[in-house]
């Protein structure tokens, strides 16, 4: 298990709890556990592993929140605990209302950047890891999704405050 709490325009927001699914995808589980807790420094771009202080920044409301990028903040960075990116693992559960995902940019390109579906999406499946699921705190995370515009712009700033 690992958590997130969450800010919402500087107020708390409260917090995230989730499972991850080590068992089926040990290498992506490992990387978002790591870089919650921070424990492996700092990577290769010189920048903290870790997601504490980084921005959710880009929100679907309806549909998912997508966060994780700890090198630019702005969902064109990303890094992972083994260096740049690594492979897709196996594409076992289905992007389903709660389920934590990796964002990329095609094939095993995999690095920091997550989102969590609050809807279905079928059309993920078997082209985004599913590694987790969210086991408290999917008020807050609908929340989180009511804020953002179908953008890369948000209307409040949603910040992982702490993590681990």
């Amino acid at each position: 298990m690992v958590f997130f709490d969450m800010t919402i325009g500087g107020a708390p927001a409260g917090r995230i709890v989730m499972e991850l699914f080590a068992k089926d995808v040990p290498k992506t589980a490992e990387n978002f556990r790591a870089l919650c807790t921070g424990e492996k420094g700092v990577g290769k771009s010189g920048k903290p592993l870790h997601y504490k202080g980084t921005a959710f920044h880009y929100m679907i409301p309806g549909f998912m929140c997508q966060g994780g990028d700890i090198t630019r903040g702005d969902g064109t960075g990303g890094e992972s605990i083994y260096g740049d990116k690594f492979p897709d693992e196996k594409f076992v559960h289905q992007h389903t209302p709660g389920m934590l995902s990796m964002a990329n940019a095609g094939p095993n390109t995999n690095g920091s950047q997550f989102f969590i579906c609050t809807a279905s999406g079928p059309w993920l499946n078997r082209h985004h890891v599913v590694f987790g699921k969210v086991v408290e705190g999917m008020d807050v995370v609908n929340n989180i999704v009511k804020v953002g515009p179908h953008s890369r712009s948000c209307t409040k700033s949603i910040v992982i405050a702490d993590c681990g």
